[in-house]
């Protein structure tokens, strides 16, 4: 499961990006990778591992809609 999230105003100048994916690990866990920075540089990289597929989900389900505010 991937989201991908921008943010433009131009009047600001602001160009922001927003991504996540979960995805399984070699090891058996499940990895929640976040990205995040001003399109067309590099971004800010996160991962958080959980134990269960569904856990991960229901967090990026929960950041989606923290930043879709």
């Amino acid at each position: 499961m991937q989201t991908y999230l921008e943010k433009r105003q131009p009047a600001q100048k602001m160009a922001r990006f927003y991504r996540m994916a979960v995805m399984p690990n070699l090891f058996g866990e499940w990895t929640l990778y976040r990205e995040w920075g001003r399109i067309g540089q590099g971004g800010q990289v996160r991962m958080d591992w959980f134990e269960g597929e569904n856990q991960a989900v229901a967090a990026l389900v929960t950041l989606e809609a923290s930043k879709r505010q």
